[in-house]
């Protein structure tokens, strides 16, 4: 039986958008097997599972493709981040430790 993760990405740290992040992926698990190349020495894989990520917009059509194609589903919850109130004037308060 396949095995999958189903995640939402967090932004990367280039960018300060919230692009990318709205899709749901589903990556697969599989262990990694690897053959050297004899003729050019390069190293290869017969296994394309590991390259494969699938896109849905909502969770519940991830599951429910997970269902149907008999994919064990490991669901991550996105953590939600935790924003402070920040003012510009805060910067000039006379209580304020530098």
């Amino acid at each position: 039986m396949l095995r999958a993760r189903l995640y939402k990405p967090s932004k990367t740290s280039m960018q300060s958008g919230k692009a990318k992040t709205k899709l749901w992926l589903l990556e697969f698990f599989s262990p990694p097997i690897f053959f050297k190349d004899e003729m050019t020495g390069w190293t290869g894989s017969t296994n394309t599972l590991t390259q494969t990520k699938l896109q849905f917009k909502t969770v519940d059509e991830a599951v429910q493709y997970a269902q149907y194609h008999k994919i064990e589903l490991c669901v991550d919850e996105p953590k939600q981040p935790v924003l402070v109130p920040k003012t510009y004037s805060n910067n000039f308060r006379f209580d304020r430790i530098i």
